[in-house]
């Protein structure tokens, strides 16, 4: 059974990596005054391709609610239909529209609020601008009660770390948020951060903890409440080694909370 689709309209489209050739868009949902979604959950576009064919690809959201609009952030896929329909702009011209439907997923921050550890690596970023914008709203309330937040983003090169001023202001900003960038193929001119994510997860492990060293087969009315929770988006490989790394450290696999590209 078909499931019922919504117009978006793109207001706005940014290539804000030349390199990886990644784009930020930003939809309005038509005909609506709100678009209610969880910040981390992710929607269906559909389009029909050159050979009739019509095709359906999930994006996270990479954004928190915001009256009826919604953003995505997209790396262009060569030979990839839906990432060239929505970066060129002959097919997807600003004020053009695009048929959408959901939100969908789990992959949504656990309540109430606790101390978390938020990894991402390439187009993952994507949900965690989602958490944190609505964790640290502009226009609003901080929802953070307080709690230590932090986001450990990997990618290969300078030129593909999404999204770095918005999240060096938010931490510049917001004491308990803490950005920690780091690349894996970074120049010898780089200054920063240089491996894999996991070594810096394993770093905020080993000082904050929060391993409960529960069996996995506890039952669920005797699970205590986690004060502290990972959220991990990206390829397989680099979900696999931290949620690995976690268990080795005592931690119980509902405190890890993941959502996978591949």
């Amino acid at each position: 059974m078909a499931r019922e689709t919504r117009t978006a309209r793109l207001l706005k489209k940014t290539c804000i990596s030349e390199s990886a050739q990644c784009y930020h868009f930003e939809f309005a949902i038509e005909g609506v005054e709100t678009f209610d979604f969880h910040p981390g959950q992710f929607i269906s576009t559909v389009a029909v391709d050159p050979n009739g064919k019509t095709q359906t690809r999930a994006y996270s959201i990479a954004s928190a609610p915001s009256n009826n609009r919604f953003e995505l952030c997209v790396n262009r896929v060569e030979g990839g239909f839906f990432s060239n329909h929505l970066a060129d702009l002959t097919d997807m011209p600003v004020g053009g529209t695009l048929q959408v439907h959901g939100p969908y997923g789990h992959f949504i921050l656990q309540q109430p609020v606790t101390d978390a550890i938020f990894v991402a690596t390439g187009t993952g970023i994507a949900p965690m601008r989602g958490f944190t914008q609505w964790l640290f709203p502009e226009d609003g309330p901080d929802r953070s009660e307080g709690k230590e937040i932090w986001l450990v983003y990997g990618t290969r090169h300078e030129s593909e770390i999404y999204y770095a001023d918005y999240f060096q202001q938010l931490a510049a900003k917001h004491p308990n948020f803490h950005y920690v960038s780091t690349l894996s193929r970074a120049q010898e001119a780089w200054t920063g951060n240089r491996g894999y994510v996991q070594q810096y997860v394993e770093q905020i492990v080993d000082v904050r903890g929060g391993g409960a060293n529960i069996p996995d087969d506890t039952p669920k009315d005797q699970l205590p409440a986690f004060s502290i929770y990972t959220y991990i988006c990206g390829l397989n490989n680099m979900v696999s080694a931290v949620r690995t790394m976690l268990a080795e450290h005592g931690w119980h696999k509902k405190q890890i909370i993941f959502e996978r590209y591949d």
